[in-house]
């Protein structure tokens, strides 16, 4: 054996998948991924920045979803998710939990604004619709579903931001409303409690509205209760020493 031979290095065999040749001459990995065996397609690779608004998009018609998916990462939008019908989307959004969904309104299998509908309900997030049709009934019915902006094909990139920006204020706007909402019925609940515990209290120990009032309030901070918490346990029959 020859130096040269001898010293040359020999070629290591390559690791990983190997790729084989798609029907339409387009190479592709053996494996397919989580996203692809769901039959929805991957999120887009936007290099979107850290905190961008994470988006899922649905559209069945490729060429239209791909163009919209373009358009969002070129604006700093993170594509987290695309589906080509309702169903997918309805799933999708259940995993990836999304930031906003821009769905079209006529898809296969489960149409966009039943979709949207089940998106409301679950309380996931604000939806986007894309549509070229702008009759009353539609309108109603999006509204009814929780659909928060609107996109009228043809549409250009310099659409996106506004609808975008109008649904998750929105969104913000609703979302504080129902935490107000459910505040005031947390208080009006504890005032009937209240009230109820104040007249077991001038009935058993004889206090005045005003003493048995603080009553409660005092053993609610002594005890670190709430006085809903002192108000239940007065009405149950076991008002504290």
């Amino acid at each position: 054996m020859s130096t040269d031979e001898s010293t040359t290095p020999k070629p290591t065999p390559a690791t990983g998948t190997a790729p084989t040749e798609g029907a339409d001459g387009v190479a592709a990995t053996e494996a397919a991924t989580p996203t692809e065996l769901s039959g929805s397609a991957p999120a887009s690779d936007s290099g979107a920045a850290q905190g961008a608004t994470r988006i899922l998009v649905a559209e069945d018609e490729a060429l239209i979803r791909l163009d919209l998916v373009e358009m969002l990462g070129e604006q700093g939008y993170d594509v987290v998710g695309q589906a080509s019908n309702g169903e997918q989307a309805v799933e999708l959004a259940k995993e990836v939990k999304p930031d906003l969904v821009i769905m079209d309104v006529k898809m296969p299998i489960l149409d966009g604004l039943s979709a949207a509908e089940q998106l409301h309900e679950a309380k996931l997030c604000p939806v986007i619709m894309l549509t070229a049709f702008s009759q009353t009934e539609l309108v109603e019915r999006a509204r009814d579903a929780g659909v928060m902006a609107y996109i009228v094909k043809p549409f250009t990139a310099d659409d996106l931001r506004p609808a975008i920006d109008i649904a998750t204020s929105r969104w913000q706007e609703l979302k504080a409303l129902e935490a107000e909402i459910a505040d005031l019925g947390e208080r009006l609940e504890t005032r009937k409690l209240v009230d109820r515990a104040k007249g077991v209290l001038m009935t058993q120990l004889k206090l005045s509205e005003s003493d048995a009032f603080r009553w409660i309030q005092k053993t609610a901070m002594d005890r670190r209760l709430g006085m809903k918490e002192v108000a239940e346990a007065v009405i149950n029959g076991f008002p504290a020493a």
